[in-house]
């Protein structure tokens, strides 16, 4: 690959594209697209709502230009797909803005040319569902006129360690030679080397059992947390002596939302129940995970129960809507279930985050974020999320928001367990 004629066209520009693209636009040149005229009128003026991409970041990266314009792709000699791919309600993979981006990239697709897929699907999905789109909009045959690749995106929203150049790319190619085309470009730029995996399959396995694996192992701990809240035994506790054993894996118990942990493990189950395997494990984490917004929420109502506070016409604070913490990605998150749930037994619910875009929010959800937290005001708060401006709050100053009698439920377990009422 002459990277002095490589021209670079990147689908999507979100948390996992953005970054993507500002690194290969350090070196290579860029055309970033996004069918949000808005967005790209955002990164034009060098701002990411995201804020995955510092300002100055912006600058270093010369050889990029953005747009929302598709016909502007038709110089790209490779074309990078970083879509989301989302469930449906009925918790169905929605392969739709992967078709989408297949059908514009595929208008745009000349002979020799290379379109990598970094979105997170199940096995088979790029050749099986993204290929046969790509023939069809370009007239042009797969792996005799142009050909594919399979990265996976690791990117972990809100993390300034762990990024884009940091964490080792899998790579993958549609014939041997791309599958070497592909782990060179991809080496321009990821400082921490590659591993080329034998077949785009699986390279899209292994990405999609990353979070799969994780999503597992956090169902298990919440059901300890179940298990050892009905015998009075702090959860924490168990956890930290538990984990003076050097093997013992560090998770702990909580809401699993976002963008990925929360909905990969569906694509996998339902590419295995098409080949007639009914997923047990994989299945059973979810249903634990997806409840566990209903469990705080019996919790506090309990809680309130035993301190003799009407539930009716009660007032509740939520601090913290987006899936973790400092960072403003509201994508599945399961607070907002638990807004859901509270509002369903007529609870007043006010919610307070200081990261999240609260025009985003009542777009999503419907629900109004208060810019300023009035005190004595709730019988509860649930500490939502770990946002180190609550964390820098102190429980003291967080307790002056309750009225006389009211429950803290530190849901992130940031405060001693002698300080809050509930917790998991």
């Amino acid at each position: 690959m002459d990277l002095g004629k490589t021209k670079i066209g990147i689908i999507g520009l979100g948390y996992v594209g953005l970054p993507l693209a500002i690194e290969f636009g350090k070196k290579i040149k860029v055309i970033g697209y996004d069918i949000s005229s808005k967005r790209i009128s955002e990164l034009n003026n060098h701002l990411d709502s995201t804020l995955e991409v510092e300002q100055e970041e912006f600058k270093e990266s010369e050889f990029i230009s953005f747009t929302y314009n598709p016909e502007a792709l038709l110089d790209c000699n490779v074309f990078i797909v970083t879509v989301p791919t989302p469930i449906d309600k009925n918790k169905r993979p929605n392969l739709d803005p992967l078709i989408s981006a297949s059908k514009i990239v595929g208008k745009n697709l000349k002979k020799n040319d290379i379109v990598i897929y970094e979105s997170t699907v199940y096995p088979g999905c790029t050749e099986e569902d993204c290929v046969p789109v790509l023939e069809e909009s370009s007239d042009l045959v797969f792996n005799k006129d142009f050909y594919c690749g399979y990265s996976p995106e690791r990117i972990n929203p809100g993390d300034k360690e762990h990024k884009v150049t940091s964490i080792k790319k899998i790579t993958s190619g549609s014939t041997p030679e791309i599958a070497e085309e592909v782990d060179y470009l991809y080496s321009q730029i990821i400082t921490a080397g590659t591993h080329k995996a034998p077949s785009i399959k699986v390279a899209e396995a292994a990405k999609v059992i990353e979070n799969i694996q994780r999503d597992v192992n956090i169902a298990l701990i919440n059901e300890f947390a179940v298990i050892f809240k009905k015998l009075n035994i702090d959860t924490s506790a168990v956890l930290r002596a538990a984990g003076t054993k050097w093997n013992f894996l560090p998770f702990k118990p909580g809401l699993v939302g976002g963008h990925c942990i929360g909905v990969d493990p569906y694509y996998l189950t339902h590419k295995a129940e098409s080949i007639g395997y009914h997923p047990e494990i994989i299945l059973a984490g979810r249903r634990l995970n997806d409840g566990m917004s209903s469990y705080v929420v019996n919790q506090l109502m309990k809680a309130m129960t035993k301190k003799r506070i009407h539930i009716r016409d009660a007032k509740v604070l939520i601090m913290g809507l987006s899936f973790k913490e400092n960072c403003p990605d509201i994508r599945n998150s399961k607070v907002a279930d638990i807004i859901k749930e509270l509002k369903d037994f007529e609870i007043s619910v006010d919610v307070y985050d200081p990261w999240v875009d609260y025009d985003e929010v009542y777009k999503e959800y419907g629900v109004k974020v208060i810019n300023e937290i009035p005190q004595d005001s709730y019988d509860g708060i649930i500490i939502a999320v770990a946002h180190k401006e609550f964390i820098d709050m102190g429980i003291n100053e967080i307790k002056c928001l309750g009225k006389e009698s009211n429950v803290i439920y530190d849901l992130k377990n940031i405060f001693d367990s002698t300080e809050t009422d509930e917790r998991l």
